[in-house]
């Protein structure tokens, strides 16, 4: 069968020439592959992948030939944990204590030490236990070992668990420690147990069995004085470094004391070299022999382990090697042999070789494994005596008859040659009654063990056979003939339902639904068509469901693929086609479309058809209207419920066409024409936002500089302030536009910048008037550095020299004054004062007292917190000195700040008039605007009368946004006849803003 891509385009290909509005049956059947050929056994070697009608190689090769009974089961026979007659029992390695089961082995076999353990007093024999002891639990390590004893003699069991025994000793089961260490530590810890008992021979059976004498002497090698230490041992250390037989041992016990190690010698008085001798007093029944092949390597700072070859014998005359010549037997026996696999001194695992004392036949302990040596010889194998991973094997030496060779043997347990007639006796050890009710115990529950995994086996035996015939009979029914109704069902439970490791579950088949609640197309890969018959059965056996048959298969998804598989076909034109007409221009409405859309609307597309083939949930937000100002209903269940964006930044004006164009691939994306509204939710939240942040942000901003907002503590130059040497310079216009923000935050916009360079000239120098800045002290300006945005730092900076005529205060600026550009500017101030067109002046009516009708009261259309912005620039009539920047003294000119909104009081009116505009014009303006004739207004400016009405006003001194006060004589009712005593032609500029004002 093809591979499971060329089915798949197979079952498609159809739809390169039909329309979606187009597609029957047939078109339907070919997507779901219904009439695919079966497989047939034997011609596939696996299932086929995309093929439903494929029913071979899904586990079926198991189920249909002649099965034996062990197939249908994974437990092992109970009995092979059964311990074999005429045999020993092992122990379990629980990580890394090998090297405590090889120990426990070699004196379970001291049959002495056995005997003893067993007559100790524990816990149960002193508190007098009644006949059950189902609770008894050993406490101290003695009661754990004879318990192990008890087992290892007793137990129905392959191998036992020590852990009870390792966890008494407080043992780390991850970590292997050092066998040496551990024996000897052990056996004084025995030592130490056994000596408090009454029974006296308890109190020294260590002793007995395993201590011996000798002493320590140590000869100068300078004088010859020798001095002897007596001291018992209970292992005998052999230095076997240099040495190859263990019938060197006298000269194993000797020790050369040279080098850092000299001995100090009490008749030289200094340290010497000398020879440390161990002179052999008396030997134990058991001589435990400790080969020294761990020993400490100087230059590394570790120990290593000598991998040489050392021989030894199986029967070993101590007689020799005594300094006295006794009564006592010194003829020994190789009883143990331990071994240590490995060339380091850190890793390994140990072994023990352990001679029966009651047959004699060689047993091998490598923990739950036991083996038993042919022909009562010690057999060392090969895989334990020689280290794999040495890279110069050296070759094994030929040994004499009744002797054996290794280099992995670490400690030789040699026990006396005792008398044939006492072999019997001697052999006979017991075990008491209440450690044998504990084994009685523990084989029972061994026993029900073994009962119940039998029973096990025996059940899932008979379930496999009957789950045979049942697969026997259901596939030969599985396959769907032509014609005939059929079923899917899903490929994995089959195969589940053929895998007898697993439970067979119900089946499932709602994984393979699509949104109209049928089979999606998708699925048919990994679902199987098989007979109604067959379902039928499979159905009442294992239920589940929903069960998917012919009436299963979805037109809504096979015309939905067909529209995206044609769609991605004609992709590439459609954008190359849409590319070109968003660049021509277009008339007439169009539709708005998300600019990052535009830019990826492709990607985009080519996702949107891939989701929609697969038929997952897809979010067209980023088809259309995406943006940071959207807003998606979640109330709401249309999931393209957005307004259009605020930001008209983000979007683009597209042509129907292309708009066209895009419906096709997205057909849920939101709508939104040409004349549409922004979204009105996201227009108020952003405004409600923006006036809380502009709120914070006038409020941190005022706490950060109080005194510059309050006018309050300002520097000036008239008199240079204490405690700095310098001020720093803003334009006045920024502190008069921040002040505005911080008053009224939500109507004013934020200040976000300081334009200094409007205070240089072209040359870069600093060029100012004394009304067009503001100072500030070092700290402020820091804030003002922080907080906005500064294009040029200018300061002014005071330096005070002492000469012999006095101390002098000289001003500099930095940058540097430009003088030239400066006088310049006024110049052109003064000219621009004077020479205006269309500027705006202010009339105020006063009466006798000279004081401006109701000034008190603003007129009725000034809101209170303007009135209070108002009164913060109110203008201040008294000027104020302050000098240039020069190092002259000189004073600026007096002149009145005006604010930069002039306050209109009731009873003033504003008239446009023009430079060049005589006296006499301007009094037949405000007889039109207040009904005073010209011979009746008395006009004063600054407190200076104006009365040549042949002058200009230019010439007179009245510049924009002055203020001129009018008072009136007698009032004239018939003034539009003293319009025609004052017949004059107007210039043109002036009448014309005249008749503006008259008429509005």
């Amino acid at each position: 069968m093809a591979p499971r891509v060329q089915l798949e385009k197979a079952a498609w290909r159809w739809v390169e020439t039909v329309k979606p509005e187009e597609i029957r049956q047939e078109h339907i059947e070919l997507a779901y592959r219904i009439n695919l050929p079966a497989c047939k056994r034997g011609a596939c070697r696996r299932n086929c992948k995309g093929n439903p009608n494929c029913l071979v190689g899904i586990g079926e090769q198991a189920w249909l030939g002649e099965i034996d009974e062990s197939a249908f089961h994974s437990i092992d026979d109970p009995n092979s944990e059964r311990r074999e007659k005429n045999t020993f029992v092992g122990l379990t390695n629980l990580g890394a204590t090998c090297y405590v089961n090889t120990f426990l082995q070699v004196w379970f076999h001291n049959l002495e030490l056995r005997r003893s353990l067993y007559q100790l007093h524990t816990s149960y024999t002193v508190k007098a236990y009644p006949l059950s002891i189902s609770d008894y639990e050993p406490q101290s390590i003695c009661e754990h070992l004879q318990y192990l004893f008890a087992l290892l003699q007793n137990s129905n069991r392959k191998y036992i668990d020590p852990s009870g025994l390792v966890k008494a000793l407080g043992l780390d089961t991850g970590q292997q420690q050092d066998a040496q260490e551990f024996s000897k530590l052990f056996l004084s810890l025995l030592e130490d147990t056994l000596s408090k008992q009454k029974n006296p021979n308890l109190r020294n059976v260590i002793q007995q069995q395993f201590c011996g004498q000798f002493s320590y002497v140590t000869v100068c090698n300078q004088c010859g004085r020798s001095s002897a230490l007596p001291s018992r041992f209970y292992e005998l250390e052999l230095n076997i470094q240099g040495h190859k037989s263990l019938t060197e041992i006298s000269h194993m016990l000797e020790e050369k004391l040279d080098g850092e190690n000299r001995y100090f010698c009490e008749t030289c008085q200094s340290k010497q070299n000398a020879t440390r001798r161990i002179k052999l007093h008396s030997l134990p029944p058991t001589l435990n022999l400790q080969l020294m092949r761990f020993v400490f390597d100087r230059q590394t700072g570790h120990k290593k382990k000598l991998n040489s070859f050392i021989s030894f014998p199986e029967q070993l005359d101590m007689g020799p090697f005594l300094e006295e010549k006794q009564d006592e037997k010194c003829v020994y026996e190789l009883s143990a042999v331990l071994i240590h696999r490995g060339i380091s001194a850190y890793s390994g695992h140990y072994i023990a070789h352990v001679k029966d004392a009651r047959t004699g036949d060689w047993y091998k302990f490598n923990d739950e494994e036991i083996e038993k040596m042919e022909g009562k010889k010690l057999q060392l194998g090969i895989e334990e005596d020689i280290a794999e991973t040495v890279k110069s094997q050296t070759k094994k030496p030929k040994c004499s008859k009744g002797y054996h060779c290794s280099r992995n043997a670490y400690m030789l347990v040699y026990k006396v040659q005792q008398e044939e007639s006492s072999g019997p006796i001697r052999t006979n050890v017991e075990v008491p009654a209440f450690l044998q009710r504990l084994v009685d115990q523990d084989n029972h529950k061994f026993e029900e063990w073994c009962s119940e995994m039998t029973d096990m086996r025996k059940q899932s035996v008979d379930k496999g056979k009957a789950k045979h015939e049942e697969v026997k009979e259901l596939y030969k029914l599985l396959p769907a003939r032509d014609g005939e109704p059929y079923e899917f069902i899903p490929l994995d439970w089959l195969k589940k339902w053929l895998d007898d490791s697993t439970a067979t579950k119900e089946i499932d088949s709602s994984r393979f639904l699509c949104s109209h609640d049928k089979l999606h197309p998708d699925k048919v890969g990994d679902s199987r068509k098989v007979s109604m018959q067959a379902a039928q059965l499979l159905y009442e056996r294992y239920g589940g469901g929903p069960r998917l048959n012919e009436s299963s298969l979805c037109r809504e998804c096979v015309s939905q693929r067909c529209r995206v598989l044609r769609l991605k076909n004609q992709l590439s034109e459609d954008y190359k086609e849409i590319s070109n007409l968003v660049k021509r221009t277009f008339s007439g409405a169009g539709f708005w479309v998300g600019k990052a859309s535009l830019r990826s609307w492709r990607q985009l597309a080519l996702e949107q058809l891939e989701e929609d083939e697969h038929e997952t949930a897809h979010n067209n937000s980023q088809t259309n209207g995406q943006g940071p100002h959207t807003n998606n209903s979640k109330g709401s269940n249309n999931p393209y419920n957005w307004g259009l964006s605020i930001l008209e930044t983000e979007r683009k004006l597209v042509s129907p066409e292309v708009w066209t164009k895009f419906r096709e691939y997205f057909p849920k994306a939101p709508e939104f024409t040409q004349d549409q509204e922004a979204c009105q939710q996201c227009l108020v939240s952003e405004e409600k936002d923006n006036e809380a942040v502009s709120k914070m942000m006038a409020l941190d901003q005022k706490n950060q500089l109080l005194n510059l907002f309050h006018e309050k503590n300002r520097p000036a130059l008239t008199k240079w302030p204490q405690g700095t040497d310098v001020l720093y310079v803003v334009p006045l216009f920024f502190v008069d536009e921040w002040r505005k923000f911080i008053r009224r935050p939500t109507k004013s916009s934020p200040v976000s910048n300081v334009s200094n360079t409007l205070l240089l000239c072209p040359h870069g120098g600093f060029m100012f008037t004394y009304d067009s800045v503001a100072l500030l002290w070092p700290s402020e300006w820091d804030v003002i550095s922080r907080l906005f945005i500064v294009d040029q730092p200018i300061s002014i900076h005071c330096l005070k020299r002492t000469t012999p005529s006095g101390s002098t205060t000289q001003y500099t600026t930095q940058p540097d004054l430009c003088w030239e550009c400066r006088e310049s500017f006024l110049f052109q101030q003064q000219r621009d004062l004077r020479e205006y067109t269309q500027a705006t002046i202010y009339i105020r009516k006063v009466i006798e007292d000279k004081r401006m009708i109701k000034e008190a009261a603003p007129e009725l259309s000034v809101s209170s917190s303007e009135a209070e912005e108002e009164k913060e620039e109110h203008p201040k009539l008294d000027g104020e000195k302050d000098p240039d920047f020069s190092q002259v003294t000189t004073q600026a000119p007096r002149g009145i700040r005006r604010s930069t909104r002039h306050r209109k009081l009731r009873g003033e009116k504003a008239l446009i008039v023009s430079a060049n505009q005589t006296l006499k014009e301007l009094k037949i303006q405000i007889m039109h605007a207040f009904s005073v004739a010209p011979f009746d207004q008395n006009l004063f400016i600054d407190g200076k009368s104006l009365t040549d009405d042949s002058a200009t006003l230019g010439s007179l001194g009245i510049i924009p946004e002055s203020i001129i006060c009018l008072k009136a004589d007698e009032p004239i009712a018939d003034y539009a006849a003293m319009d025609d005593v004052y017949q004059v032609r107007m210039p043109e500029e002036g009448f014309k803003g005249e008749h503006v004002l008259l008429q509005t």
